[in-house]
């Protein structure tokens, strides 16, 4: 907007006879300040403690897992000195490689001698899914009983099917899997994995973007683990697991129909793992 003075307004206050003008720019609008507003501000809070609660989940439940493998470890092989008990101080070795709390494994160790404490043992279900997918559920429990009924009625459930014994697990290798939460360097991997001793590995991106895994013979896990520890890694996940020979690509519906069957599993407290075929 411009504003014109004329020698009239001028001769008004006594100025000059002649006309003449002058030219304001025009003024800007004022913004406010941009403001979140209440709504988003608490779905945002509602996402983050969602994401922190399933964080948390997680991590209880690789403790509780740890926690009874350390059981049956000590149980089974042959006392609560790792020293003595190679057994025992393999699964110590991949507890404190998933971050599990020093307190928790000298909690089971103790535990384990307690007479009220069950005896712990590991079975592993098959069962097929939708679109081709296959799945291997590896249990550890110290009821047999009930582990089985949970597992056989969530599959079912879920669209899925039981399988009989060895009817999935051959089309399956078992191998070390360490998952990174970052981007790791191939060469410096394999210069790092030589060092540790390691001959056999395989370098993969991890299913969430900026994470890796690594597979390796399974006797070399541990010494994997030590390589991506040299690597300045402290944080990743170490297991033995069940990984496909030939995955499948399953339609997008069938995918998430498989994955909630997983995610079912998974919620079950006698379910240590479940491995499936699906490279989507």
């Amino acid at each position: 907007m411009k504003l014109l003075l004329t020698a009239a307004v001028c001769a008004a206050f006594g100025g000059a006879a002649s006309a003449f003008s002058v030219a304001i720019p025009p003024i800007s609008p004022i913004t406010a300040p941009t403001r979140l507003s209440p709504l988003f501000m608490g779905r945002a809070a509602a996402v983050r403690a969602a994401t922190k609660s399933k964080t948390d989940a997680k991590k209880a439940k690789t403790n509780a897992i740890y926690g009874k493998k350390i059981i049956m470890a000590v149980k089974q092989g042959g006392g609560p000195d790792p020293q003595s008990n190679k057994m025992l101080n393999d699964v110590i070795k991949q507890a404190k490689a998933n971050n599990v709390p020093v307190d928790n494994i000298n909690r089971a160790i103790k535990r384990a001698s307690e007479a009220a404490t069950g005896d712990f043992s590991e079975s592993t279900f098959e069962a097929y899914g939708l679109g081709g997918a296959s799945f291997v559920i590896n249990v550890l429990s110290d009821n047999a009983n009930r582990a089985t009924a949970d597992v056989r009625s969530t599959v079912n459930k879920n669209g899925g099917k039981i399988a009989e014994s060895g009817s999935v697990l051959f089309m399956y290798d078992r191998q070390g899997k360490i998952e990174v939460p970052a981007v790791i360097d191939e060469e410096e991997l394999l210069e790092a994995a030589i060092e540790a001793g390691c001959e056999d590995m395989e370098l993969l991106e991890g299913d969430e973007e900026g994470t890796s895994v690594i597979l390796t013979d399974p006797k070399e896990a541990a010494m994997m683990a030590d390589a991506v520890r040299s690597m300045g890694h402290e944080e990743f996940k170490m297991s033995l697991a069940y990984i496909s020979k030939a995955p499948v690509e399953c339609q997008e519906d069938d995918f998430e129909k498989n994955m909630n069957l997983v995610d079912a599993l998974e919620e079950l407290d006698d379910v240590d793992s479940v491995e499936h075929n699906m490279s989507n």
